[in-house]
């Protein structure tokens, strides 16, 4: 063979290894970019749920806040009745449900007197339930025996699996009464009101499914017992005149 043939075909079989090489560098090279750029959208997308998260922390953790100041000025308010069963504090504790009397308002902007609180859990679809507050003045009698207009329902949580409320009962011995956590509390049975209060969120999961992830809120009730104040007449007592 003649040697400038055989130099031209050693050349051109290097050219082709150089050119698999380059192709093989540049696939390597694309998986290198495809790894990172995944990671990126990885960081980035945690990024994201960790501001969601945070968010959604914040607003719970205020929420639970503003619940807790509400449900520790409770007052022991009685219902002037005229019926035969007498008159009863303003109070209804159920597993899923709460009424009672506060001295503080959530919905208004500055102190505008008593209202009344009705909390009340509602099973949801699968974006969960809610658990709704209901707020008044309390201006008529029948006030717990009445439904409060839908329109003024406002959602505190939602996505929830399910909500219990817990009343604290203490321990009485002279009325052989075991203190505890308890279900359900009748201020017309009791003649006061728990000692303390203890409202449990389950949070959902998505497809309906529990996620077990809990959030409680703990309040005590300085004033559980109503006293009634009676005040005799106030006798002035006047300085002598002098001269």
């Amino acid at each position: 063979m003649d040697r400038g043939l055989k130099k031209n075909f050693c050349g051109g079989q290097a050219a082709a290894f150089t050119l698999v090489e380059v192709m093989v560098t540049l696939t390597i090279m694309g998986f290198i970019l495809l790894m990172i750029f995944g990671a990126f959208r990885l960081g980035i997308a945690a990024w994201e749920k960790g501001e969601t998260n945070k968010e959604a922390y914040q607003r719970t953790r205020i929420a639970s806040q503003l619940i807790s100041q509400q449900m520790k000025s409770a007052v022991p308010y009685k219902i002037k009745t005229q019926k035969a069963e007498g008159d009863y504090l303003a109070f209804e504790g159920k597993a899923r449900s709460l009424k009672f009397v506060s001295a503080l308002s959530l919905k208004a902007k500055k102190a505008s007197g008593l209202v009344y609180a009705f909390y009340e859990f509602r099973e949801g679809g699968k974006g969960g339930g809610r658990l709704i507050l209901y707020e008044g003045r309390v201006l008529n009698k029948n006030f717990l025996e009445e439904n409060p207009p839908e329109d003024a329902a406002v959602p505190i949580f939602e996505g929830l699996a399910d909500v219990r409320f817990e009343y604290y009962r203490e321990e009485d011995p002279e009325k052989n009464r075991i203190g505890g956590w308890v279900e359900e509390w009748s201020a017309k049975e009791e003649k006061e009101l728990p000692t303390a209060l203890r409202l449990t969120l389950l949070s959902q999961k998505g497809g309906g499914k529990s996620e077990g992830v809990s959030t409680m809120i703990l309040a005590s009730l300085p004033s559980n017992r109503y006293e009634e104040v009676r005040t005799g007449p106030v006798r002035r007592m006047v300085p002598p005149i002098t001269r």
